[in-house]
């Protein structure tokens, strides 16, 4: 009998804060509140330290964890030690083998990593590459390299697709372009991506979402709280390298962007401070708006 045998398979939440912290929970730790709330303590932790990751999954799905040097590591679910919603958890460097400066940029949950499909990486300046899934498959303790990085680069978001998707990319300056990944080549492993956005001194990728049938709005939330959701449609279709067009209205009421997802009316959203206040709200309550919004105050 393998201790996986031994672990029920129930759906769970992980979380990993900036500092990396990582710790696993049951669904029902947080109940859903009406939007604008004050939310609950979702981790006690230190004080210049904030929840950055929250992953909906299931005991004995594969979590593959890209770090912002490009390498992956793998944990199943179950590895990670379930904690309670006010402990802090476990620092990640007990369960992966970091280099020094190395830090958590994504993570992504597989059923098998011999499902057909990609897995695409969005990088701080604006890169995009594709590959194989099944080229993850055998993961050393150590990690392995999973995409090479420029100078001054970072990965920052990794996505599952079938190859046949769109990719949004979304910038720090508001804006967000929209291309086919069939213009992206498949690529190996050990190599760099091409460009998918174009940004100016300054600016930088912070988001990605890739358009499904059955995730059809594009959640945009700004530094200081604001949201919105618009629909995929509003973002016509370019060709890959341009700058985009605008997504939000940035002012100094609502500050820059600082992240983008896709979403549907059935998810909801957990949005965390940096001082580690979580609110969980339900995406059919933020307002749909045009492209050209500043969005509704999701937190304070």
């Amino acid at each position: 009998v393998e201790d996986a045998d031994l672990i029920p398979e129930e759906d769970v939440i992980i979380t990993i804060t900036n500092r990396g912290y990582i710790k696993r929970m049951t669904v029902d730790t947080y109940r859903a509140q009406r939007r604008g709330g004050k939310g609950i303590t979702g981790s006690k932790m230190q004080e210049d330290d904030f929840i950055e990751k929250v992953i909906y999954t299931s005991t004995h799905d594969n979590l593959l964890f890209f770090t912002n040097f490009g390498k992956v590591y793998l944990l199943k679910a179950y590895q990670i030690p379930g904690a309670s919603r006010i402990s802090k958890g476990l620092p990640l460097i007990n369960l992966l083998k970091f280099e020094a400066e190395e830090k958590l940029a994504a993570v992504i949950n597989v059923k098998s990593l011999e499902e057909p499909g990609y897995v695409i990486f969005g990088t701080k300046n604006g890169i995009i590459k594709k590959t194989e899934l099944i080229q993850y498959k055998n993961i050393r303790s150590t990690g392995i390299r999973a995409i090479i990085l420029g100078e001054q680069d970072e990965l920052i978001a990794v996505a599952r697709t079938n190859g046949t998707q769109d990719i949004i990319f979304g910038a720090s300056n508001g804006k967000a372009i929209r291309f086919n990944e069939e213009t992206v080549r498949e690529i190996g492993r050990s190599a760099t991506g091409v460009r998918g956005m174009k940004l100016n001194e300054g600016d930088e990728l912070v988001g990605m979402a890739v358009v499904r049938d059955d995730v059809k709005d594009i959640l945009v939330v700004t530094e200081k709280g604001y949201g919105k959701r618009t629909d995929a449609d509003e973002y016509r279709l370019q060709t890959r390298g341009g700058m985009g067009v605008k997504t939000l209205n940035i002012t100094d009421k609502n500050g820059r962007l600082a992240s983008l997802r896709a979403v549907n009316d059935d998810l909801d959203l957990i949005a965390t401070t940096n001082k580690g206040v979580t609110i969980r709200m339900h995406c059919a309550d933020i307002s749909q708006t045009g492209r050209a919004a500043q969005g509704v105050k999701l937190i304070r």
